[in-house]
């Protein structure tokens, strides 16, 4: 007897949890599909209309087959219920503007995304995105503008974030002036003849990330506390200019980074407060090709330049490096003299102008003592800069136990730091103008503080 009652004890135990369960789980559905679907008004929608969406919150997802605008007037927030994407824009010339897209699915593999671009001439412009997995995501998309969105992603571990931008196979976009907060990385893939500008990215792992991706123009971006700031892969004929990268640290922390990659402009950039500044390794690539590194600004890096082997056909002209605890280091030893070092500041050199023409009377050498402790043991790395490493290495060049090798010799070293740097500035304005090469922002006036 007393078995048969605990057993209808637990049965109707049991019963009222999974009953429970079930109210519970169908209020949770209730919740996220409470919201009126837009998908109806949509559908009502004529090919080349404008469609101002009555204020309110709808639920999504939403399909855009056709090329029509919407736009929201910033009154209109979409909600996906925590699945699947937000909007496909699965046409040719459609316009999404003035919305808020938000609670994404959460799935890598389905590239849940406030925005997913399947189409050529599209427009997607002054839009809110946060809470989803990918910000926005174009594959095989062509000719499209993604302009002045605010991005972010779910609240994960950063490994577990979606992209903020992703170009898979997308030619001729402009990705310009959007504002990324807390996103894994941007990618851009396969991808070529893309513009990347005036966009301002804060936290995250890499700031912009090419992968087997030419011929694409990066400019007037600013990326602040990533692990690195623009990493190329195999991605030669890069133009980057104008570009403000600061505090890319962490034990692998980069401001640019190079792998294989050929035919490269970096132009007057402000790479500063970074575990590596640059990061060179076997670039350039093809035989014949040279890499061109003018007027940048390296400053407070733990290292300036990083060669991962000894290699050559890199220029560096007029590069400004200042109070970097090291200006020139390759790993392995060997020298990084077999690349072209011409007409650069160094705050380190210690020559004199005695004809006042703004260039040193000797060369500026760097060379590679014996002391090789931090380069060589990776925990060592961890005590660079302190007093102890610094007497050691004081007292390897006062009197050194080897002959050093010669890392760097510029035969015109500049006497003075001219700051030419305008930044990245993220101007609001729809044309493509050009900044005032004026110091404007606080970083910039810092820097000049330091630097003069």
């Amino acid at each position: 007897m007393i078995p048969r009652i605990v057993f209808l004890v637990l049965f109707l135990t049991t019963s009222c949890v999974l009953i429970s369960g079930n109210s519970l789980a169908s209020q949770t559905v209730k919740q996220a599909h409470s919201y009126p679907p837009l998908q109806p008004l949509i559908d009502k929608v004529k090919k080349g209309e404008l469609f101002i969406i009555p204020p309110g919150t709808y639920s999504g997802p939403v399909f855009v087959e056709q090329a029509i605008t919407l736009d929201g007037q910033g009154k209109v927030t979409i909600d996906a219920g925590g699945h699947g994407s937000v909007v496909i824009l699965d046409t040719d010339g459609a316009v999404l503007k003035n919305l808020h897209l938000t609670n994404s699915g959460g799935h890598h593999n389905d590239l849940d995304s406030g925005v997913q671009i399947r189409g050529n001439f599209n427009v997607v412009k002054d839009n809110i995105i946060d809470n989803c997995l990918f910000g926005i995501d174009m594959q095989q998309s062509e000719n499209n503008i993604v302009k002045r969105n605010t991005i972010s992603s779910k609240d994960e571990e950063l490994g577990m974030r979606g992209d903020a931008i992703r170009l898979w196979y997308s030619f001729n976009n402009k990705i310009t002036h959007n504002t990324i907060n807390n996103t894994r990385d941007m990618v851009v893939w396969y991808s070529k003849n893309n513009t990347i500008k005036y966009n301002v990215t804060h936290g995250g792992r890499y700031g912009l990330h090419f992968m087997y991706a030419q011929y694409n123009d990066v400019q007037y971006n600013e990326y602040y506390n990533t692990s690195v700031g623009i990493f190329l892969m195999y991605s030669d004929s890069v133009v980057i200019k104008n570009n403000i990268i600061s505090h890319a640290t962490g034990a692998a922390g980069i401001g640019i980074g190079f792998k294989e990659t050929s035919d490269v402009v970096v132009d007057n950039n402000q790479i500063v407060f970074s575990s590596t500044g640059i990061s060179i390794d076997v670039s350039p690539y093809q035989p014949g090709t040279k890499n061109h590194f003018t007027n940048n600004l390296l400053a407070f890096n733990n290292i300036g330049i990083r060669f991962l082997a000894d290699w050559k056909d890199n220029i560096f002209k007029n590069n400004h490096f200042k109070a970097n605890i090291s200006q020139i280091i390759v790993a392995g030893g060997k020298t990084a003299n077999r690349n072209e070092w011409n007409g650069n500041y160094w705050d380190d050199y210690e020559g004199f102008d005695l004809d006042n023409n703004g260039v040193g009377d000797t060369p500026h050498e760097i060379y590679a003592y014996a002391d090789r402790i931090w380069q060589d043991v990776a925990g060592a790395q961890f005590y660079k800069g302190s007093a102890m490493l610094e007497l050691i290495g004081f007292l390897e060049r006062l009197a050194p136990f080897s002959e050093p090798h010669l890392l760097v010799r510029d035969k015109t070293p500049l006497m003075n730091v001219s700051l030419k740097h305008s930044g990245a500035h993220n101007s609001q304005s729809d044309t493509d103008a050009e900044p005032e090469p004026e110091l404007k922002n606080d970083l910039d006036s810092r820097l000049l503080r330091y630097i003069q």
